[in-house]
């Protein structure tokens, strides 16, 4: 077997372990409110958001193609497999480390500050492909703003909607709507997080000539990498639920419904114009944004500190750490 071989079937292996990480370190945020709130048993939700984890997986590709296009072009490495591999390497070596913690740090920041920092160690700073990269970049940093945002306004309208309520009746029937949003929000984690594992397999198999330039995700591809997350999501992240699910504000099942609605909605959207974006910091932004609309002091700001310290981070760590193991990995290949 040739050293390309190996290279690529270790790329494949350790994507799709990345995406089984993703499953159960991501996916938890998707089912936090829900299970904080009563509304689906543990085992419940994690069984819905596997299943719709692995059909979010399968519904697009876009988020793919800008992985495996709009960080560096593939053609341009001189070692290629090497970047790629040590980029997948740190960025499961640090959501490990955070899911350790219970920190809901984020995989896109991980994966994409990784892809970045042994792109860097490989071929310099002109490797990277700056348009591409810093519009996606761009997207990390404004779609958890605009996540508290609408947040924030939207458990504003509810409010307003449902002042003179019940609130027994009213928390009653948010917990039914609750299984729905949390479908919906799992849907979404899926459409988006998922691909990012596509891309780098599809990157991974153009610069190695397994593919032609321009050439559309596999479908074998997207098989294997949703079955991945489906089967990291039935683990659960229970870590990650606590933190999310109770350690930023106290989520009554209105709380939790506009949470998941926004978390949703900002993700399908980068999903459409086929952006690849944190679901940590949106989901979790969403949730401070209700939470400050609810009312400011019910939020743990201490918890959402830690939290914004982490995905502050994230990007130069995972870099450092890619390109450490870049110049390790070319000393065995």
């Amino acid at each position: 077997m040739s050293l390309v071989f190996i290279l690529t079937i270790l790329i494949i292996i350790f994507a799709l372990g990345f995406d089984f990480i993703n499953g159960f370190h991501d996916t938890a945020n998707a089912i936090a409110t829900s299970v904080s709130t009563k509304a689906l048993k543990p085992r419940h939700a994690i069984i819905l958001a596997a299943v719709m984890n692995f059909v979010g997986a399968l519904t697009f590709t876009g988020v793919a193609k800008t992985v495996s296009k709009d960080i560096v072009d593939p053609f341009t490495l001189h070692n290629g497999s090497i970047v790629i591999l040590a980029a997948l390497i740190a960025a499961i070596s640090w959501n490990l480390i955070t899911w350790y913690y219970g920190i809901p740090s984020s995989s896109s920041h991980a994966i994409i500050g990784s892809i970045a920092g042994a792109a860097v160690a490989a071929e310099g700073f002109n490797s990277l492909n700056y348009s591409g990269f810093i519009k996606i970049i761009e997207a990390l940093i404004l779609s958890p703003i605009l996540a508290f945002v609408v947040g924030y306004i939207l458990y504003s309208i509810f409010k307003v909607v449902f002042k003179n309520f019940s609130l027994a009746k009213t928390n009653r029937g948010f917990r039914y709507i609750q299984i729905a949003t949390a479908a919906l929000q799992s849907y979404s984690h899926g459409t988006n997080d998922a691909q990012k594992s596509m891309g780098i397999i599809t990157m991974a198999l153009i610069a190695n000539k397994y593919l032609p330039h321009n050439a559309e995700v596999p479908f074998w591809v997207q098989v294997s990498c949703a079955i991945a997350m489906g089967l990291g999501t039935s683990i659960g992240g229970w870590k990650i639920i606590k933190t999310v699910g109770g350690k930023i504000m106290k989520i009554r099942p209105v709380n939790g419904v506009a949470a998941d609605l926004t978390g949703a909605a900002i993700i399908f959207g980068a999903t459409y114009i086929h952006l690849p974006v944190s679901t940590t910091h949106v989901i979790s932004s969403g949730i401070l944004g209700v939470g400050a609309s609810h009312r400011l002091k019910g939020v743990k700001w201490g918890t959402a500190q830690r939290m914004i310290i982490t995905w502050i981070i994230t990007l130069p760590i995972t870099a450092l750490i890619a390109s450490i193991l870049y110049f390790v990995l070319n000393l065995f290949f």
